[in-house]
């Protein structure tokens, strides 16, 4: 009659549940966390310690978070929990960008533009009302995601503090010489009714017409004579190309290349009247294709600086149009002679400031020709185009005409093509003062990562020009300046009582600015200035948060520079740029130490997320159905420097992840049921070899993982994760130690020293997982046992591992060796358990054959290698011993013979022994067995 062992195998026990349930879980977890004040509490166990500062970039207050939101967040939350777990002090302020366009749209929609029912200072009230509850809905949402912070009190650019600390930043900009005030040309989008910042540009293709446009020479044998033609009675003219006719009626010169080599050509005959055409000879053959001028003779040539001084007739006005030299003219494409409108663009201004000529803008903050602006007023610069296409046609001035399909600058907010425009602004100069040199500088005292963020961010203020900082709308802070009613100069004390309208601001907020009276400030000078009524660019706000956050806070544990500024590899042209500049003309240096560059998030396929193609994964979605820690092992383990592609199959390949790390976990802690490290852990030198070997292995991999967490690689920290839960721990070691664990008695010094491995390895793994996984590193250490802090974030990297001893009777490398043979035996016995000759691999028997010095090595261990191979005979030979039917082992120098074993299988711990009933009290164990269960218990040293 068989016995009933089971009371005496010790299987794993715990509470820590084999189902994670997330998403009814971690709601729970973020609850008592935000109830006991979590994120104070690890701020006060981690006073003292070196300070970590991520300056938290702010995303703008307006609309549900998306799945680019939740990477950001979770990423910089991975970056301060294993700043924690390294032992530093690494608080986290959460901010958000109020001010701005989107959320003056949104209040517009419902209340109308400001005076239609709101005065300006109730639409700012109702932009601030709005901008509160959307920060509400994403501080929620954040929270869920698991991200620890001072939630309770973020910063917000709409705070009257910080809206008066940007004056302050202002004003100190100013003192440092870099404002400027002029007329030039700048982004200018005609849906905002108003100037754009580079930032908000992005480009987008669009269909304009290219049109070749004559202008004649006012004096065409002396145009002529520069190539050592006499022209006769020949129209010579000089063709420019352009995609944008609607800027002819503000063309003030014509530009050539002062090195640029250019050719006179016979060009199309214009009323029975011969022409001749200046063209760069390189762009020469292309141009008359355009202008259906088959073949062609060079009659001369000339440098374009020859041709410099020359006068020419606008296309369609009464004005005489210098030709004049410019860098910025190449042989890309078109006719090597650009039409100039200082007062349409960037090159045009520069240009045209050499060479004094006026800033002419015909057009007005709507996109219309100006009511005195000769043949288009009143038209919309878009449609008057075509208008401007016909009259040139009409006067023979138009040689060519097609349609161009080419990237051009838009609105980021409407999507609409914006102009280069000319109107009165308020710019941070990049030249007067040496902020464009000082910021190149700068740049090279900052780490990037990637490496590559450098080259862009450099490239970008190298090329970018003046920042205009002004803002004709409503929602935002203003420039608080008094600027002269004839001269327009700000007022001489400008610095000082920007300063003390700061002072008002931080009490009453901004609109105190609108409804101060001058004289109080200006006394008997109140009458010769105006206050300015432009507003500052959004990008300005969140550009001196490094002065009105880090260096405003030192009681939430802030300071500048910050050690790391991370966002999405867009901001190298937003606040990363934005940043630099401020930073360096306020403080002459970079604001931030470090800067992490992440990818977009697109689909499986590499398309951007879009509703109209159906590719969106929300996050909240995801959290619903998975849980904030599948998606934060998805973002940990993607490759942050490139793009990130997510999908439904994607995540649930990272739930399958996440379940083999939770199994392990769960392993770990059923099998320390009843293990008090107090009272049962033994020493690191009194473990057997094989726990010894796992300890070792897990201190390799903290060294390798906690390298990984400094240097951002946190798709290393996940891969090397699953490897050592595959691998490690459910390939090998856990798999192995069963046997032990499982029929041991309780308190032999074999289970002993596999639960104090599995209890240090327990404790190290727990922080390991502890800033990807939160909430369940939260749950796996409420469940360890013993004695240990409140929270697994008031801990540090484990310092309870060790390598093996010198004096092990293996080595890490022999442990390798033995390991190489295990895998050449497990595919020996693979085909055999797949053909049915035996069950599992605990019913071969094995024999292997080995060199010589392989063989010396293993000896001393012999004994027990069977336990190690899970095998219920494995014996050792040397190599000149093989029979006939052993088999090379893959990947290994041993020879394995291996059969199927004929004696009975023992019930309680499923070997195949000669010894089975060797008891007649229990004939249906081994004799081990007997001994676990009514001896002194089995001893073991090495496995």
């Amino acid at each position: 009659m068989s016995r009933d062992y089971k009371s005496s195998i010790h299987l794993p026990q715990t509470e820590f549940a084999m189902r994670g349930d997330l998403p009814k879980r971690e709601p729970i977890t973020l609850e008592r966390w935000q109830s006991q004040g979590l994120y104070a509490a690890v701020r006060a166990n981690s006073a003292g310690r070196p300070r970590y500062v991520l300056h938290d970039g702010p995303p703008y207050a307006n609309g549900a978070i998306h799945i680019g939101h939740a990477v950001n967040k979770v990423l910089k939350d991975i970056v301060v929990k294993s700043r924690l777990m390294a032992g530093f002090d690494a608080p986290y302020v959460p901010g958000w960008d109020c001010h701005g366009l989107p959320i003056e749209v949104a209040v517009e929609k419902k209340f109308g533009k400001v005076g239609d029912k709101l005065d300006a200072a109730a639409f700012r009230a109702k932009c601030r009302e709005y901008a509160t509850e959307q920060i509400a809905g994403q501080s929620r949402d954040f929270q869920r995601l698991g991200v620890l912070g001072d939630w309770d009190k973020p910063y917000r650019t709409m705070d009257f503090a910080f809206e008066a600390d940007m004056l302050r930043a202002l004003a100190k900009v100013i003192e440092r010489g870099h404002l400027a005030r002029g007329v030039k040309p700048v982004h200018w989008c005609f849906d905002c009714g108003s100037a754009l910042a580079e930032a908000e540009i992005e480009y987008a293709d669009k269909v304009s017409p290219a049109v070749d446009v004559a202008y004649d020479a006012v004096d065409g044998k002396a145009v002529a004579g520069v190539f050592g033609v006499d022209p006769g009675a020949a129209i010579v003219s000089v063709p420019i190309w352009t995609t944008t006719p609607w800027t002819l009626p503000a063309s003030l010169a014509v530009t050539l290349g002062a090195e640029l080599d250019y050719v006179l050509v016979r060009g199309p005959e214009r009323h029975g009247k011969a022409v001749l055409l200046v063209l760069a000879e390189a762009l020469a053959e292309a141009a008359l294709q355009r202008y259906g001028v088959a073949a062609f003779e060079v009659l001369g040539r000339a440098k374009g600086a020859a041709l410099e001084g020359m006068q020419l007739n606008h296309p369609f006005y009464q004005r005489i149009v210098p030709l004049i030299l410019g860098d910025h003219v190449t042989t890309e494409a078109g006719t090597g002679a650009v039409h100039t409108a200082p007062g349409h663009g960037q090159e045009d201004f520069v240009v045209g400031q050499k060479y004094g000529l006026d800033v002419l803008n015909p057009i007005d903050g709507r996109g219309v020709f100006l009511p005195n602006t000769e043949l288009f007023a009143g038209q919309y610069i878009w449609k008057a185009n075509d208008t401007i296409a016909a009259l040139l046609a009409e006067r023979g001035m138009l040689l060519a005409l097609e349609k161009l399909n080419h990237s051009y600058p838009h609105c980021w907010r409407h999507k609409s093509p914006v102009a280069f425009r000319a109107t009165p602004q308020w710019f941070i100069a990049m030249e007067q003062a040496g902020l464009r040199r000082d910021a190149l500088a700068a740049i090279k005292t900052v780490r990037w990562v990637p490496e590559w963020g450098q080259a862009r961010i450099a490239g970008m203020i190298a090329g970018r020009p003046d920042w205009c900082i002004s803002r004709q709308r409503t929602w935002g802070v203003p420039i608080a300046l008094f600027i002269h009613r004839e001269t327009g100069e700000p007022h001489p004390r400008s610095v000082e009582l920007m300063r003390q309208v700061a002072d008002r601001v931080a009490r009453e907020g901004v609109d105190c600015w609108y409804t101060l009276d001058a004289s109080e400030w200006l006394g008997d000078e109140a009458a010769q200035y105006e206050k300015v009524g432009d507003i500052l660019d959004v990008w300005f706000d969140s550009g001196v948060t490094h002065e009105a956050v880090l260096a405003a806070h030192p009681e939430q544990g802030l300071s500048k520079p910050a050690d790391l500024y991370l966002e999405g590899s867009d901001q190298h042209r937003g606040w990363f740029h934005s940043s630099l500049l401020t930073g360096v003309a306020m403080d002459g240096v970079a604001p931030y130490r470090q800067v992490l560059t992440h990818g977009f998030v697109v689909d499986a396929n590499g398309r951007k997320m879009s509703k109209s193609v159906g590719n969106v994964v929300e996050p909240q979605k995801v959290i619903d159905q998975m849980g904030a820690d599948v998606l934060r092992l998805w973002i940990a383990g993607a490759d942050y420097r490139d793009e990130m592609s997510v999908s439904d199959d994607i995540l649930k390949r990272a739930g399958d992840a996440y379940r083999r790390i939770r199994n392990t976990a769960r392993f770990l802690l059923g099998n320390l049921h009843g293990f008090d490290p107090a009272r049962d852990l033994l020493a690191h030198a009194d473990m057997l070899l094989l726990d010894q070997w796992a300890l070792h292995r897990a201190h390799e991999l903290q060294g390798q993982i906690s390298a990984a967490y400094e240097r951002y690689d946190f798709a290393e920290v996940v891969q090397r994760l699953n490897n050592f839960c595959t691998v490690d721990m459910g390939s090998i070691y856990l798999d192995v130690t069963k046997d032990r664990l499982y029929t041991m008695q309780q308190h032999a010094l074999g289970r002993r020293s596999a639960q104090s491995a599995m209890y240090h390895i327990a404790q190290a793994f727990v922080r390991w997982i502890a800033p990807i996984l939160t909430f369940t590193a939260d749950e796996v250490w409420a469940h360890l046992p013993g004695e240990r802090v409140t929270n697994v974030l008031f801990a540090t990297w484990y310092d309870g591992l060790a390598p093996m001893a010198a004096g092990a009777a293996l080595s890490s490398e022999d442990m390798r060796a033995v390991l190489d043979l295990r895998e050449a035996v497990s595919a020996v016995l693979e085909p055999m358990r797949g053909n049915g000759v035996i069950g599992a691999a605990l019913q071969a028997e094995v024999d292997a054959y080995l060199p010589e010095a392989l063989l010396q090595r293993l000896q001393p261990v012999a004994s027990e290698l069977r336990f190690l191979f899970i095998t219920s005979r494995l014996d050792l030979h040397a190599l000149s011993a093989r029979p006939d039917d052993a088999v090379k082992g893959e990947g290994s120098d041993a020879w394995i013979r291996a059969v199927a074993s004929k004696h009975s299988k023992c019930i309680r711990c499923w070997h195949y022994r000669a010894d089975v009933g060797s008891d007649p009290e229990h004939p249906e164990i081994c004799a081990r067995c007997v001994e676990n269960v009514e001896g002194a218990g089995e001893s073991r040293r090495w496995f």
